[in-house]
């Protein structure tokens, strides 16, 4: 990406960070992750500088901001559900039962 870029997230967690930029590709947003290796100069050089980051296109900031703030308020997460096959109670996470192996609806 070029310069052009714009920083939608940063995080001291680079798992975090990580976490987002595949959350925002999964959506078809393009994510550079920025910084991922620098925290071992925090210290050396300024913390604000070492902090791993997100960057998007300034035309998908708006989005990649909004899925991101769902992401860390949990509003993304799927519904639970039950399972056709044998009723048992799901996590919305899960595609089929983790019982009967049966599909979501």
């Amino acid at each position: 990406m070029s310069d052009d870029s714009v920083r939608v997230f940063a995080h001291s967690n680079g798992l975090l960070v990580s976490h987002m930029g595949n959350l925002l590709e999964a959506a078809g947003i393009p994510a550079q992750l920025r910084n991922m290796t620098l925290g071992g100069g925090a210290g050396e050089l300024p913390l604000g500088e070492c902090e791993p980051e997100v960057w998007v296109k300034p035309h998908n900031r708006a989005r990649a901001e909004a899925l991101i703030r769902d992401a860390l308020s949990g509003e993304s997460e799927a519904p639970a559900w039950r399972c056709p096959g044998c009723g048992e109670p799901q996590e919305g996470v899960f595609d089929a039962c983790w019982h009967c192996g049966a599909g979501r609806p």
